[in-house]
């Protein structure tokens, strides 16, 4: 299986870069972890539903056919780590490829999310955006960790 993060925003900073790659080499061959940036749309002038859709279209275009799609709202889901590795488990058996969809400085568009087959949010704090990234690496490394019964994750 493939995770595939499709984030908003193609900078970060050099620690954020670092921490990611870090996370996902962890990850083993049969359940990868891949990173898709795509460019984030200029503020200056435009109305926010245009930016969110031109958002829209760059992120649809990154998201592989027949994956599964799941955005990070602050509206969705609040999950445990154990009920994320139990979502793992369930998108490994049911899915090639998981795409997790991160927004840009204003979201996702609505219509995408909405579109989206679940919403789960990773925090109730608002997060920098390179802190989501690796917060959401780390968490499904750890999900996995917990479905193979790693020594990573302890309760």
């Amino acid at each position: 299986m493939r995770l595939l993060v499709v984030a908003v925003g193609q900078r970060v900073p050099d620690w954020a870069q670092t921490a990611w790659d870090d996370y996902a080499k962890r990850f083993p061959p049969e359940m990868r972890l891949e990173l898709k940036a795509v460019k984030t749309e200029p503020r200056a002038s435009k109305t926010l539903p245009a930016l969110l859709s031109a958002e829209r279209e760059r992120i649809e275009a990154a998201i592989p056919r027949g994956a599964r799609i799941v955005a990070l709202d602050e509206r969705g889901t609040a999950l445990t780590t154990v009920a994320l590795a139990a979502k793992l488990k369930v998108w490994q058996l049911e899915n090639d490829v998981v795409a997790l969809l991160i927004g840009g400085p204003d979201g996702l568009d609505p219509s995408l999310r909405q579109a989206a087959h679940e919403r789960i949010r990773l925090s109730d704090l608002t997060l920098p955006h390179a802190m989501v990234r690796v917060l959401l690496a780390e968490q499904l490394y750890r999900g996995w960790s917990i479905n193979a019964g790693h020594p990573y994750h302890r309760e």
